[in-house]
């Protein structure tokens, strides 16, 4: 099967020289294995390690064009990301991908909450350029969101358009999507 959607995702974890297998890490081997879909797995423990991953992919990989989706499994809270008990804005983050996240779609598993005003959310869009942002209203420590994502991310090979793309997650795991509270941003 030849997959038209790539994956890139970043993983905060408290050292990058520790070798793990994440469950993030599982679920991508197992997209891949299942559905064709093509993804880069990187660790970050810093935020410079943040932007360096992504400026490794933006400037040094000729085929970040194919790359749709970027995943982002990070901890947090609302209009935050944590990397190793350090708290950043999303509007920090804006500031580093500004420009940088064209056309592309940032989704956040839920391990960390995604809770943004439309001001907040409309200010990441417009100033890192990207086509929608999505994650969950409610993390359970006990429950991952990487079986909805996993659904989430195949629809990308079947529909172009975003709205189509969460109308159908919500047809085929509306209980889960509702329970995690899915949300975009667009």
């Amino acid at each position: 099967m030849d997959s038209n959607t790539f994956i890139f995702c970043l993983e905060a974890v408290l050292d990058v020289d520790t070798d793990i297998i994440t469950e993030t890490v599982k679920n991508l081997e197992q997209l891949a294995f299942d559905q064709g879909i093509t993804s880069i797995y990187k660790t970050c423990d810093t935020i410079e390690g943040l932007e360096e991953s992504l400026n490794t992919l933006l400037y040094d990989d000729h085929n970040f064009t194919n790359y749709e989706i970027i995943y982002l499994v990070m901890p947090g809270e609302g209009n935050n990301i944590c990397i190793n008990e350090y708290y950043y804005s999303l509007e920090e983050i804006a500031e580093l991908f500004e420009g940088k996240m064209k056309g592309k779609i940032l989704h956040f598993s839920n391990a960390k909450v995604l809770d943004l005003s439309e001001e907040e959310a409309q200010y990441f869009l417009d100033i890192t350029g990207a086509r929608a942002v999505s994650g969950y209203g409610a993390a359970f420590h006990n429950l991952t969101s990487s079986t909805l994502d996993k659904v989430f991310f195949g629809l990308f090979e079947e529909k172009d358009n975003i709205i189509e793309i969460v109308e159908e997650l919500y047809e085929k795991q509306y209980a889960l999507c509702k329970l995690l509270e899915f949300r975009l941003y667009y």
